[in-house]
C-alpha cells in the first residue's frame, strides 16, 4: 500500500499516447483505493447522464465531434467534487493543453486540493509505435492483448472469457499514431514545464515491464510523500 498524506493522494499521470499511463493508473488505483479519473471513460459516463452537460456531450459525440475544452473542464470539475475523490484521485488524460492545466490549477485551489505530483511516463517514440501497433482486444469481453508483450495463454483464445474473435482499433495505424505524437508535442508537452516550475513534476522511465514501471512509480510517489 502506498502511504498517503492525511489529506490524501492527488496525482496527474501524463505522457505521450501509448506510454502506459492508463495501465499504470489502474494499478495505482488497485494499490491505493483512490479514484482513477480517465478522461475517455468519464466522457462516456457523462454522455449517458440526463444532465445539461451530459446532453451536450452526447449531442457532440453523436455528431462525430470532439468534446470542447469547456465541456471537458466542466466534466472534470464536477467529477473531482464527488465523494470518492475526497481521499485522492489519479487524473489520466487531463490536462491535455496548457490552458487546461491553468484551469485545473484554479479548480483545485477552489476546492482546497493540492496535487502531490504530476508524473510523466517517458517512452521513446519507436517503442510507443511498437506498443500501439501490436495491441488488440477480445471482441466479446474487451480484454486487451499485444502481439509481443501480452499474448493469450492459449493462442487465439481469450484468457478472460474464452472468446476466439479479436479486433484492433482502426486508428491504431502508423500514420494516425505519428499524428497523435505530433499533436502531443504541440499541445500537451507545454504542460510539462508548467508543472515543473511549480515543483510538481516527477518523471519515470516507462520502457520496462508493466510490473517494473509500477514499482518505480510506487517508489517515486512514496518518496515524494515522505519528503512532504
Amino acid at each position: 500500500m502506498i502511504k498517503k498524506t492525511s489529506d490524501g493522494l492527488f496525482v496527474v499521470f501524463t505522457g505521450a499516447p501509448g506510454c502506459g499511463k492508463g495501465t499504470q493508473a489502474r494499478i495505482l488505483k488497485e494499490k491505493t483505493g483512490i479514484a482513477h479519473l480517465s478522461t475517455g471513460e468519464m466522457l462516456r459516463e457523462y454522455a449517458e447522464k440526463d444532465t445539461p452537460l451530459g446532453r451536450d456531450l452526447k449531442a457532440a459525440l453523436d455528431r462525430g465531434e470532439f468534446a470542447t475544452d469547456e465541456m471537458i473542464i466542466e466534466m472534470v470539475k464536477s467529477r473531482i467534487a464527488e465523494d470518492d475523490c475526497r481521499k485522492g484521485f489519479i487524473l489520466d488524460g487531463f490536462p491535455r493543453t496548457l490552458p487546461q492545466a491553468e484551469v485545473l490549477e484554479e479548480i483545485l485551489a477552489s476546492q482546497n486540493v493540492k496535487l502531490n505530483c504530476v508524473l510523466e511516463i517517458q517512452v521513446p517514440d519507436e517503442i510507443i509505435m511498437e506498443r500501439i501497433l501490436g495491441r488488440y482486444a477480445c471482441m466479446t469481453c474487451g480484454a486487451g492483448y499485444h502481439d509481443k508483450f501480452l499474448k493469450p495463454k492459449v493462442y487465439g483464445v481469450c484468457d478472460e472469457c474464452g472468446g476466439t474473435e479479436f479486433s484492433r482499433r482502426k486508428d491504431d495505424n502508423k500514420t494516425t499514431v505519428q499524428n497523435r505524437l505530433v499533436n502531443y508535442r504541440l499541445l500537451t508537452y507545454p504542460t510539462i514545464p508548467f508543472f515543473e516550475k511549480r515543483g510538481l513534476l516527477k518523471t519515470v522511465d516507462g520502457t520496462g515491464t508493466i510490473e517494473a514501471v509500477s514499482k518505480k512509480i510506487h517508489e517515486i510517489l512514496l518518496g515524494d510523500l515522505i519528503d512532504k
